[in-house]
C-alpha cells in the first residue's frame, strides 16, 4: 500500500508541477506580448459646467531640445573649436563657428555648419585632411546639442 501512496504524491505532483508550469508560461507569453506593445495616449476629459470639456491632454507635444542658443566646444592635440548651435521647435535652425584654434585653416571646416543643419544632427562627412578638425568639430556640436537637451 505504501508504493501505491508513493506513485499517486508522485503522480499528483507532476501533475500540479504541470498545469503551474503551463499556466506560468502562456501568462508570462501574454505579458511580454502586451509589453512589447506601443501604448495608445488617451485624453482624459471631465465635464467642467453645464457644457464645457477640458482636455487633461496637451496638444503640444514634449520637446527633445530646449529652444535658444547653445555654446560646445570640442578639442584634441591640434587644438579646438568652438560653436554655437540655435535650436527652435526641435530643429537646428543655424551652426555657427564661434571661435576656431585648430592647427589646420578654418577654410577646410567652413561647410560643416550648413551639413549638420542639413543632416539635423552632430555627424558629418569627415574632412580629407581635417580630421581632427573635424572630429573637434562634431564634439562641439554634440556638447551644445547636450546642454539644449529636455531633461
Amino acid at each position: 500500500m505504501a508504493k501505491m501512496d508513493k506513485k499517486w504524491v508522485l503522480l499528483c505532483s507532476t501533475a500540479i508541477a504541470g498545469v503551474y508550469a503551463a499556466g506560468f508560461f502562456s501568462t508570462e507569453t501574454q505579458a511580454t506580448q502586451v509589453e512589447s506593445q506601443p501604448h495608445a495616449p488617451i485624453a482624459i476629459q471631465t465635464k467642467v459646467e453645464k457644457s464645457s470639456v477640458v482636455s487633461l491632454k496637451s496638444n503640444e507635444p514634449k520637446r527633445i531640445y530646449k529652444e535658444g542658443t547653445f555654446t560646445g566646444t570640442g578639442e584634441n592635440r591640434r587644438g579646438y573649436i568652438q560653436v554655437a548651435v540655435t535650436i527652435k521647435k526641435d530643429k537646428i535652425t543655424d551652426v555657427e563657428i564661434s571661435d576656431f584654434g585648430m592647427h589646420y585653416s578654418e577654410d577646410d571646416v567652413i561647410g560643416l555648419p550648413d551639413e549638420v543643419v542639413k543632416q539635423q544632427s552632430a555627424q558629418v562627412s569627415n574632412v580629407s585632411g581635417a580630421t581632427y578638425s573635424t572630429q573637434a568639430f562634431e564634439d562641439a556640436v554634440q556638447e551644445a546639442l547636450s546642454q539644449a537637451h529636455n531633461a
